[in-house]
This record gives structure tokens, sequence and C-alpha cells, in this order.
């Protein structure tokens, strides 16, 4: 059955905007659990994309991240940092989509995250091509 092909397979998602949410709602849809961690304050920047509105919320929104459960985290703060440590230990992938600055932010997460969780996949999505391993 095509929703439980992905079931016990456990998505730390980081991603934002277009790609990376398209992508973890396909894992979704297949079954995997995935928890999306959204920025304080705002949140993924889709959530004010409309119109179309679904009670308030951008309909693009809604249905890039159906199949999640999210929560915010301030990776900035001690606190953030472990809560995202914890989530991390017990996740098989690991996926964002960030500008290429953060990226690099987000590849030494993974390799902290990755000694406390050595199976931890990581998948970096980006549309940098000039700052991209194939780029370079």
């Amino acid at each position: 059955m095509p929703d439980t092909l992905l079931a016990g397979i456990k998505i730390l998602d980081l991603s934002r905007v277009l790609a990376g949410p398209y992508c973890t709602m396909l894992l979704g849809d297949y079954g995997a659990e995935v928890v999306k961690v959204e920025q304080p304050g705002t949140g993924d920047g889709t959530r004010q994309w409309g119109p179309p509105w679904i009670d308030r919320e951008s309909a693009y929104f809604l249905s890039v991240n159906r199949n999640k459960r999210s929560l915010t985290l301030n990776l900035k703060t001690a606190v953030g940092q472990e809560i995202l440590r914890k989530l991390a230990r017990k996740a098989d992938v690991f996926i964002e989509h960030f500008r290429f600055g953060t990226a690099k932010k987000m590849t030494t997460y993974y390799q902290t995250l990755s000694s406390e969780n050595p199976g931890l996949i990581h998948c970096s999505i980006s549309g940098d091509r000039k700052n991209s391993v194939e780029g370079k």
C-alpha cells in the first residue's frame, strides 16, 4: 500500500519555501513521520503566501506541509539546539533547504547531530549552483 511504504522512517525537516517542503510532503505521503522545524515568530515564509487562504492560512503552505507535525525552535539558543539534537537522535533523515551560508551552518549541525546518531542521513537541497559541489 503506497501510504505505508516509508512507515517507521523519521524525517527531521528543516526545509523552507518550495523544494524542501515538497520533498518532505512526498515522504509523508508515503508514510514517513515528518517533523517540520520552523523559525519562531514567522515560521516558514510560505505561511504568508496567498491568496488563496484557508482559514487565514496559506493554501500553498497547507498543501506542501500536509502529513507533518511542526514546532518552532530558535536554533540560535542552547535550548533550541538541544531540542534539535534530541529530535535528531531519533531521526533517520535530516533534510534542510537554506541559502548557501545558512546551509554551511546546517552542515555543521549535521556533523554534530550525526556524531550522536551515526546512521543519520543528511539531505541538503540547494538551488545555488555557484556554491554547490558541482559548481566548484
